[in-house]
């Protein structure tokens, strides 16, 4: 049985011939349904196609018992990839040619299949994301901060008093504990620097904090995955941002780290 569902977003064939073109899949939310946009005019003039994923959330898993909520997100992510690289001729797709990517938590399942299964994807594009369920890493990074309950299946108080005893969980499914070298490549971006803009709320500000990108990527470059990160002030040679990865990794015949 299939769980997560594809809007697809192919409108290339009259411009672009017959294909097969590559493609970009953006998850949507993760703790209950909802759907994260993203613009595929800066995709069909590359000829680039764009699916919507979206998954089982937490809030399915939660109501039906599910010991590991995260479980039923990041399944279902790696379900999709299979999926579209089974059906992309029919589709007119390269199966070879796989970009997935999403915002804020939307980004969580990207990473989890490009750490995971980096051979069935070209890239990952994190956006304004949060790339851990670790409470206690995630502090690190971003003190005071609490997000990732009910990941777990519990609150993120309870998860960081219980670390410890859920730690085998985290690391089975927490993209910066399955970080390796083969990684896919990956390029965060987040609209705010370093400090919290005044019109921004500190939890609003604490969530999507490029501090998390700049850990995340700490970790990555040490075990020899390739990690971009880009804010205000801190901009990446090579790619003008997150966008610009994308077309490029997914257009070039040999995609640059």
């Amino acid at each position: 049985m299939r769980f997560f569902s594809l809007l697809a977003a192919f409108a290339l064939t009259s411009v672009h011939g017959d294909g097969p073109f590559p493609v970009l899949m953006w998850y949507g939310g993760i703790w209950k349904a909802s759907k994260h946009a993203v613009d595929v005019n800066r995709f069909f003039p590359h000829g680039i196609a764009v699916i919507a994923v979206e998954v089982r959330t937490m809030e399915d898993a939660t109501a039906d018992k599910v010991k590991e909520p995260i479980s039923y997100v990041l399944e279902d992510a790696l379900s999709a990839v299979k999926f579209v690289r089974e059906n992309a001729t029919k589709y007119k797709l390269d199966p070879a040619s796989i970009a997935l990517g999403g915002g804020s938590q939307g980004t969580l399942p990207a990473l989890y299949v490009g750490c995971t299964a980096p051979e069935l994807v070209t890239c990952i594009a994190a956006y304004r994301c949060q790339p851990s369920i670790d409470p206690k890493r995630m502090q690190e990074w971003v003190p005071g901060v609490k997000w990732g309950a009910p990941a777990l299946g519990c609150s993120f108080e309870e998860s960081l008093k219980r670390r410890d005893e859920l730690l085998p969980v985290i690391k089975k499914w927490s993209p910066d504990w399955l970080l390796h070298k083969n990684a896919a490549p990956m390029y965060f971006e987040n609209e705010w620097g370093m400090m919290k803009p005044d019109d921004i709320t500190q939890n609003n500000y604490d969530v999507h904090s490029p501090a998390w990108a700049v850990g995340f990527q700490k970790l990555a470059l040490a075990t020899g995955a390739t990690c971009h990160v880009k804010y205000p002030g801190h901009p990446t040679e090579g790619n003008d941002d997150i966008w610009n990865f994308i077309v490029k990794q997914l257009t070039s015949k040999t995609p640059a780290p």
